[in-house]
């Protein structure tokens, strides 16, 4: 037989195995053994209305909600990524300065508050769906006054809904997760 058609045989039969028959393989053990995960981690609202996923930080304009960490590629999945710019690049620092500014006046603190940095600098992806535990606590009066809440009732909601992080991972509260429980307080 002939060495290119032996070839031939094998890059037919690898691209059968490898192309088609091992992705919907792993496609059909993920749905079976996580189907949640397998489906996108969608998050639906209490009319069952998809709202995001929770793996997937975005945009909040509204003041009656919590507000994710910034994004640098503004939250979009398909060009997403990190600024590039370096720790001692002069835009990073305005780019802080404004966003430390804008957190200050919407959030109504004084100017020499501290402000988390996860409020402060966009994730290496844009996309990350979590904040600190401080970030949260920091935005929580405004929220509590935007709805009519009790500040005790909006800091009881983030510490319901703080993902632990493990053996290695940080504590962190999502925010899509904290919205859609703070309007089911309605």
């Amino acid at each position: 037989m002939n060495i290119k058609c032996i070839n031939l045989r094998i890059v037919l039969v690898m691209t059968v195995l490898m192309g088609i028959a091992y992705p919907f393989a792993m496609t059909g053990i993920g749905l079976l053994v996580f189907p949640h995960q397998a489906n996108g981690s969608l998050i639906r609202n209490e009319g069952g209305k998809i709202v995001g996923s929770e793996l997937l930080a975005q945009p909040v304009t509204s003041a009656k909600y919590f507000k994710p960490r910034p994004s640098a590629g503004d939250y979009a999945t398909m060009p997403s990524g990190a600024s590039n710019l370096s720790p001692t690049s002069r835009a990073l620092l305005g780019l802080v300065q404004e966003r430390k500014a804008a957190v200050i006046l919407e959030n109504g603190l004084p100017e020499d508050t501290a402000v988390p940095s996860d409020l402060l600098f966009a994730s290496g992806s844009g996309l990350d769906p979590h904040i600190s535990e401080a970030a949260a606590k920091l935005q929580a009066p405004r929220v509590a006054r935007e709805r009519n809440l009790p500040l005790e009732q909006v800091l009881s909601l983030i510490s319901e809904n703080i993902d632990r992080g493990g053996i290695c991972g940080e504590d962190g509260v999502n925010v899509l997760k904290l919205n859609v429980a703070l309007d089911r307080l309605r």
